[in-house]
């Protein structure tokens, strides 16, 4: 998903992809808004996340064991920059803001996993409502990192559509005391611009070569860039559907949903761009189409929609405001983790990596602070990049009237 081909397309092949909205598809979404959402203060007592890394409390913890064997202690465990203290995901953050506490749902890696693993303490059983999981897309099992190159299990990946039905299957319901957090389809848009880059990086190759014309090569750039769409669309939908027909059916009360930022402005996909301005707008408009198809199937609907594709572009155009003095560069130093991996993990990912100080598994790039560099790897924030998520998010529950 990281590595990015080689793009070097011609211009005139580059100029002819796809606008965001475009291609043959007339039915655009609409402008409405969802409707009906609660304005009065919750009383809460549990904060229930659906979604993928980004809101991932620690499913892999197991796969960073010191002892090599998935038992803790572990170093790493959470898609930030981990240390034993402040290492915190935004869903932490926002519960610990309001006196709860949320526990993985699940929790394992490879051929095992651990239903609900803080039940062990009886006292801590309703507290296992993070579902997120890191490579999670909306409604396909097969997420980021599911399967090694070598076909063996990975990444449990556990789709939208089976956490929610997994939480149905605990509590039967959910509660007008549940605080419900709904941000997937970012691996979605991966998968997505994945499969285009590969399919673009062959059409480079034949028109390279004389196998095809400029003009077949723009008709097969055209067809993958609208293959690429069709499919974030039907995905942003089905998300839609389930925030209709497996929350607000089932007794959600106070749904936050959030849209997708704009990957392009992380630092994987300042490297498309440094590569290909084009293939930077490609991914940049499958995010922009999610939003806007998202939006459009919770029309009329009683949510609120969380706005973090416009927050991530106020920090990127201001990151001071933030409190970020580096915003480009990963705190995450990929040959530490390499090296702390004994080579088994090349390409970065903070669920590696550590900030403990002094730790002989510390990863942390030097001269890298994890408070104010905002980005631990290629996509995910830092502890001081969830920090400004928790706090961004807890004044939009705070406008809502909610808390």
């Amino acid at each position: 998903m990281k590595n990015v081909k080689s793009w070097g397309l011609s211009a005139v092949v580059a100029t002819l992809l796809l606008a965001a909205c475009g291609g043959g598809d007339p039915d655009v979404p609409g402008s409405g808004s969802p409707a009906g959402a609660p304005t009065t203060k919750g009383t809460f007592t549990s904060v229930v996340s659906f979604g993928d890394s980004l809101s991932d409390i620690g499913t892999y913890a197991p796969a960073t064991s010191l002892a090599g064997n998935g038992t803790a202690p572990y170093f790493g465990g959470k898609f930030t920059t981990n240390d034993s203290v402040t290492g915190k995901v935004w869903v932490e953050n926002l519960a610990t803001s309001m006196g709860l506490l949320v526990t993985p749902a699940q929790v394992g890696f490879g051929a095992s996993s651990v239903p609900c693993p803080a039940a062990a303490n009886p006292a801590l059983a309703s507290t296992c409502t993070g579902y997120s999981q890191g490579g999670s897309r909306v409604t396909d099992p097969e997420g980021i990192g599911h399967h090694t190159s070598t076909g063996a299990l990975a990444a449990l990946t556990v789709p939208v559509v089976t956490q929610i039905a997994n939480h149905l299957a605990r509590f039967s319901s959910f509660k007008d005391s549940d605080l419900i957090l709904v941000w997937a389809g970012n691996n979605d848009v991966f998968m997505q611009f994945s499969a285009f880059a590969t399919a673009a990086a062959q059409i480079q190759a034949q028109a390279a070569q004389g196998q095809i014309t400029a003009d077949q090569a723009n008709a097969a750039l055209f067809q993958a860039q609208s293959n690429a769409q069709a499919a974030i669309k039907q995905a942003a939908i089905e998300l839609a559907v389930l925030v209709r027909t497996q929350i607000l059916a089932h007794g959600g009360k106070y749904v936050a949903v959030v849209n997708l930022p704009d990957s392009s402005e992380t630092p994987f996909g300042r490297g498309v761009a440094a590569q290909s301005a084009s293939a930077a707008k490609v991914l940049s408009d499958l995010c922009s189409l999610f939003n806007l198809w998202l939006n459009d199937g919770l029309t009329g609907q009683p949510v609120q929609i969380i706005d973090a594709f416009t927050l991530f572009k106020q920090v990127t155009a201001n990151p001071a405001t933030f409190g970020f003095t580096n915003n480009t560069i990963p705190a995450c130093d990929a040959a530490k983790i390499q090296a702390v991996t004994q080579g088994q993990v090349t390409d970065g990912s903070s669920l590696f990596c550590n900030a403990t100080t002094g730790a002989p598994y510390n990863t942390i790039r030097t001269g890298a602070d994890v408070n104010t560099w905002q980005f631990a790897d290629s996509v995910h924030p830092t502890t001081g990049g969830h920090k400004a998520i928790s706090d961004a998010f807890r004044a939009k529950l705070q406008a809502f009237g909610w808390i």
